[in-house]
């Protein structure tokens, strides 16, 4: 059986929890429980602190963790990433007083940054030569530069809101982070086939992200120039139809260029196109 470190409580666990449950993997919610049995899969979950969970991972205290890829980094710890998740996307970022006049990471030599993610930003400053002080916060980072804490902050932004609402503005994007699947390096061989197993449920959700299911019908003749616009994942699937004139197509589309090959399947003669969600996709 393997054990799962996943985030108790914050930005993830809806997240996670709803993949879990999408890959057929039935969880306790945490309700102030340290582990928890699912059914579905032979699997245990510990719930814990997203900080916390790459030294869990680790040490070998969990065989596989959801976290952000920022904590990992951060930590710097040695485990093997199995695959990235789709969810959670954010960037760590450089942020500067909104009066300030920023010219470049010049800017920063001398100054004072306040970060919950020192590592990442020392490594960041050293490759690009820029001495400053790094201090670092736990928690309530971006007031620092209002309270006289900072001159500058590095730390996690979304849609920035945070930000405005605390007179800053972003200068420099430092990190990108999503949440990711590690393991425990070493596994034996029994937990990797598990640890596989995990991901080929997970691929098959996160491969059907961006993509819809559309069924048509469509006259014969047209069919030529409809499987040119459409070509499917290998091909379209052509059904026939009892007026032998006419056929039904099924095809799976990405979500950017839906509308689009909709509109001109339309000006083909296609009729009742149904554009379905996707649960799982497998490759």
């Amino acid at each position: 059986m393997l054990r799962m470190a996943i985030q108790a409580k914050g930005r993830l666990n809806e997240d996670t929890m709803g993949l879990l449950a999408d890959a057929g993997i039935d969880v306790a919610p945490a309700k102030r429980k340290l582990v928890a049995k699912a059914s579905g899969f032979p699997i245990e979950v510990l719930y814990l602190r997203d900080d916390d969970i790459p030294q869990a991972v680790h040490i070998g205290v969990a065989d596989v963790g959801i976290v952000g890829l920022n904590e990992v980094a951060e930590r710097e710890m040695k485990l093997h990433e199995v695959m990235r998740l789709g969810f959670g996307a954010c960037r760590i970022s450089l942020a500067i007083p909104k009066a300030e006049t920023y010219s470049g990471l010049e800017w920063f030599k001398g100054k004072c940054v306040a970060t919950s993610y020192p590592n990442i930003l020392s490594k960041f400053f050293y490759e690009q030569g820029i001495d400053a002080d790094i201090y670092e916060i736990a928690g309530s980072v971006e007031i620092a530069p209002a309270v006289g804490l900072a001159d500058a902050i590095f730390d996690i932004v979304s849609s920035g809101g945070t930000l405005i609402q605390n007179g800053l503005k972003e200068v420099e994007q430092v990190f990108h982070s999503e949440a990711v699947l590690v393991a425990t390096p070493g596994l034996s061989e029994t937990k990797l086939k598990e640890v596989e197993k995990l991901k080929f449920r997970f691929s098959s959700i996160v491969n059907s992200r961006g993509y819809k299911y559309v069924l048509m019908n469509i006259p014969r003749e047209a069919l030529p120039e409809a499987v040119k616009l459409i070509p499917g994942m290998r091909s379209p699937t052509v059904l026939p139809l009892a007026d032998e004139a006419w056929c039904s197509l099924h095809t799976v589309l990405a979500e950017d260029v839906l509308w689009e090959k909709v509109e001109q399947l339309k000006a083909l003669g296609a009729e009742g196109i149904l554009v379905l969600n996707l649960e799982n996709m497998v490759i």
